[in-house]
């Protein structure tokens, strides 16, 4: 079995938002979790991003959010999404302009 660092829908392209993006391979359904992006180290309370969490752009019209479940960050669609259309969220962690 060979690693893959991202689910085999998505998948890393050029943006028009900033630099690179993750963008979907395939139509995503409304509320689906696309994986972890983040997990907070139990010992240090540091958050670590997965490479997953490492592509996704700014938008204050997202299409993802990401969801908390004890210490890992889920990404989750919030509507049915298009095969080919960059997958954002909206930044809460810091200000990004």
């Amino acid at each position: 079995m060979s690693y893959r660092p991202l689910p085999s829908y998505l998948t890393i392209q050029p943006s028009k938002i900033d630099g690179l993006g993750l963008f979907c391979l395939d139509d995503l359904a409304k509320n689906e979790t696309l994986g972890v992006t983040h997990v907070t180290d139990a010992e240090s309370k540091q958050l670590f991003r997965t490479p997953l969490g490492g592509f996704i752009n700014h938008s204050e019209k997202p299409n993802c959010e990401l969801v908390t479940i004890g210490r890992f960050k889920y990404l989750k669609t919030l509507y049915e999404i298009p095969m080919g259309t960059e997958l954002t969220l909206k930044y809460t962690m810091y200000n990004p302009t």
